[in-house]
């Protein structure tokens, strides 16, 4: 049996509205950092943050191409730290709520991400030995 520890997030902020959603990624890269296996509940705007189709794009203000603008996507983060708990021998379980997902229309999701509803988070919750939940407001 483990000794890891096993940490839930849930969160709820779409892509690239805020800087929540940067210090979201930064706290699941330091959970993985400390050894723990991490649960992902993506809830509301959140479930769009493991959208497959999501792409790149220039800045034409600031007259940079695609290249250039190196604008990150959410996605990549995910696929970046899924390498990661992989390379650690960690679990990176991300579920995203089916409910929100068919809202927003972002029903094609990087692979390794999946989908569910809100008992996925009462699953995860119970089975965890900590949950942050990281509300909108």
């Amino acid at each position: 049996m483990s000794n890891r520890k096993t940490i839930t997030f849930a969160f709820m902020d779409p892509p690239f509205e805020n800087e929540r959603t940067v210090t979201f990624f930064r706290l699941l890269d330091a959970a993985l950092e400390t050894g723990a296996n991490v649960k992902v509940f993506a809830y509301e705007g959140a479930a769009a943050l493991s959208f497959a189709l999501q792409k790149a794009h220039g800045n034409a203000v600031h007259g940079r191409n695609e290249t250039d603008e190196d604008h990150p996507l959410t996605k990549n983060w995910i696929a970046a730290l899924q390498t990661k708990a992989a390379s650690k021998d960690l679990q990176f379980d991300w579920v995203n709520c089916g409910l929100c997902v068919d809202e927003r229309g972002v029903n094609e999701c990087i692979s390794g991400c999946g989908r569910g509803s809100p008992a996925d988070l009462l699953r995860y919750a119970t089975a965890s030995d900590n949950t942050l939940i990281i509300g909108t407001r």
